[in-house]
């Protein structure tokens, strides 16, 4: 009983650890930004763009209040870079990768934490895992530093190109969005100097991708091309949803866009599907654009809130509501309109706890995006459905914006920076952890009523 109730204790710590953290992160990420080393001009950065900017980069989103290549010097520009990485693997990877390069036991409880983190059951095998993880993260990021540096050194020199390309690498492959290449006649640039390059635009969206899938379907995929073992059920239902959405996304983008002028409609016939997959794959929490996205028919910009707020993957870089929640839901349905009683997908039965706790996420997410939008617009004086864009794009850690976050009220940026902050720790790790302080279970129950739905 003793044991147990010690186990319950550090569970129930967790969460507030995983918040706690990402706060410290956050305050020293702002501390080091605002200082004149980190800003081109020498001066002191102002505390809210340089707080905005920390939260950004460590919620691996993208919305920024100032151009990162033109108000940072290269000491800040690095700074941002170290907290994408730490914010895209996570503190609790970061702790792994530090304890094992000064040859650190990993205590039993910092491995509960670390399984935790990474949406795993047991503790067991964790540190092997995370150190297979993190071997393959930079495996992943060297490669496509590798490729970006050979597109990019024509343009830039070696140098320039060679940083530039580690910098997009790394953005891309953690969800981020941020990019060096903002010039004070032209800023927030992101990547539509290269909208004609198609080689950039994929190993872009390959990176985008592979970091947004999760960690647990790299092990189960890696698994099965050895042959250990059939890809588990999860993994499944990941590549399939994940799949389902990429596709989808790009024809619907197609064919709102496919004749605007000011987007696609320049385009060769090859290049308008490329920047529609682009796209489709950058809404999936990563937020560069290699098109001006201010020109899109309403349309779009209204399916890509729908798009954003469903995100990647559990245990990824990438945030939103994710992609096992929306396939629940969306299996939930399905099961429900042909009259079965039980969610079934892959020949497995999803528990009612499972759908449950997927439903309150849609609900509590959705409701937080749809009142900050509209508090938003009325403090912004804009329309609702550009309001909503900012909301959904801070709040699943997308970073695309088509209302101008630079140019917004310091009340507006707040509320972004909430919704990263619980769009990042996940808001039901941050509801966790203050119920459980404050849970007191009374042993009663209630009888059942009746209620009319539909």
């Amino acid at each position: 009983m003793i044991q147990s109730k010690i186990k319950q204790k550090k569970k129930m710590a967790a969460p507030l650890v995983f918040i706690i953290g990402f706060f410290v992160i956050i305050c020293l990420g702002a501390l080091l930004l605002m200082l004149p080393i980190s800003s081109a001009d020498g001066r002191f950065t102002n505390p809210l763009d340089a707080l905005f900017t920390a939260v950004s980069a460590s919620c691996v989103t993208g919305l920024v209040a100032v151009d990162t290549a033109v108000h940072y010097s290269l000491f800040g520009q690095v700074v941002v870079l170290c907290l994408i990485q730490i914010g895209g693997l996570g503190f609790m990877s970061l702790s792994v990768l530090l304890s094992s390069l000064i040859r650190r036991a990993i205590t039993p409880k910092e491995k509960l934490l670390i399984a935790q983190s990474m949406g795993m059951r047991e503790s067991g095998g964790t540190v092997h895992f995370m150190r297979r993880i993190l071997r393959a993260v930079f495996l992943f990021e060297g490669t496509g530093a590798l490729c970006l540096t050979l597109c990019f050194a024509g343009r830039y020199g070696f140098a320039g190109g060679l940083y530039r390309g580690v910098f997009v690498a790394v953005s891309a492959f953690c969800n981020a969005g941020f990019d060096p290449f903002g010039t004070v006649e032209q800023p927030y640039q992101s990547l539509t100097a290269f909208a004609g390059d198609p080689v950039v635009l994929i190993v872009v969206m390959v990176l985008i991708v592979v970091g947004g899938i999760g960690f647990l379907v790299w092990e189960d995929v890696l698994a099965a091309l050895r042959r250990v073992r059939r890809l588990s059920p999860y993994a499944k239902f990941v590549l399939f949803i994940t799949g389902l959405l990429i596709f989808s996304g790009a024809i619907l983008f197609m064919l709102f866009e496919w004749h605007n002028p000011d987007t696609l409609g320049g385009f060769t016939t090859g290049q308008k599907v490329v920047h529609s997959f682009f796209q489709s794959v950058t809404l999936r929490t990563a937020g560069f654009g290699a098109l001006d996205l201010t020109k899109c028919t309403e349309e779009s910009s209204f399916i890509s809130i729908l798009y954003m707020l469903i995100g990647g993957a559990s245990a990824s870089t990438a945030g939103g509501l994710k992609v096992g929640t929306f396939g629940v839901l969306l299996a939930a349905a399905g099961c429900a309109a042909l009259g079965r009683t039980k969610v079934i997908v892959f020949h497995r039965r999803i528990s009612k706890e499972t759908v449950m706790r997927a439903l309150s996420i849609t609900v509590i997410g959705a409701s937080l995006v749809i009142v900050s939008g509209l508090a938003i617009s009325v403090i912004e004086g804009s329309g609702i459905l550009a309001a909503m864009y900012e909301t959904a794009s801070a709040y699943a850690t997308v970073g695309l914006s088509i209302m101008g976050t630079p140019g917004a009220s310091a009340i507006t940026k707040c509320i972004l920076m909430v919704l990263m902050f619980l769009g990042r720790v996940g808001l039901l790790t941050v509801t966790y952890a203050i119920a459980m302080r404050m849970n007191r279970r009374t042993g009663v129950d209630y009888p059942y009523a009746n209620m009319l739905v539909g």
